[in-house]
């Protein structure tokens, strides 16, 4: 992974992202607060749609010619908490595509420290507009196929 990208990397369909735990991402004993995973988890799914060429303020601006006014909410999420991280650990968030739907993916996600897996995420994520959910465009729609088919290929979706 490129060390100087704070966006992360993408490598053969999946993201992968490195995170630092500060103090304030930690409770009262330096364990990493429950909420905190789920900030780390957001960045490495907005990062991960950005290396792909999906950049949510121009969807949500209008600024993208192509598309009206879009943005990507989480509709559901499930997360396993297996082990906590704590104050300095260097973690590493992993996404990729599980599967694309009409107007609505499942991002699979993992929390790790080193070769230890922490947490394990599945979220649904809809593409909404005018507070309704819309079908994914086109071209949005064949970019997420292409990495879901070569996630799928390569069995790099975490489970």
């Amino acid at each position: 992974m490129n060390e100087l990208s704070l966006d992360g990397a993408l490598d053969g369909g999946r993201h992968r992202m490195r995170v630092r735990v500060y103090i304030e991402d930690t409770d009262f004993s330096g364990i990493v607060y429950h909420a905190s995973y789920l900030r780390f988890l957001e960045r490495a799914r907005t990062n991960y749609m950005r290396l792909l060429g999906v950049h949510q303020r121009r969807l949500w601006d209008g600024t993208d010619e192509s598309l009206p006014r879009y943005a990507f909410v989480v509709r559901a999420m499930t997360l396993e908490f297996l082990k906590p991280a704590v104050m300095d650990d260097l973690l590493t968030v992993t996404t990729a595509t599980d599967t694309v739907g009409g107007a609505s993916m499942i991002l699979a996600q993992t929390i790790m420290r080193g070769a230890t897996l922490l947490i394990e995420a599945r979220a649904r994520i809809a593409l909404v507009s005018g507070g309704r959910a819309r079908p994914f465009p086109k071209p949005l729609r064949l970019a997420l196929q292409t990495i879901e088919d070569r996630c799928r290929t390569e069995n790099l979706v975490p489970t």
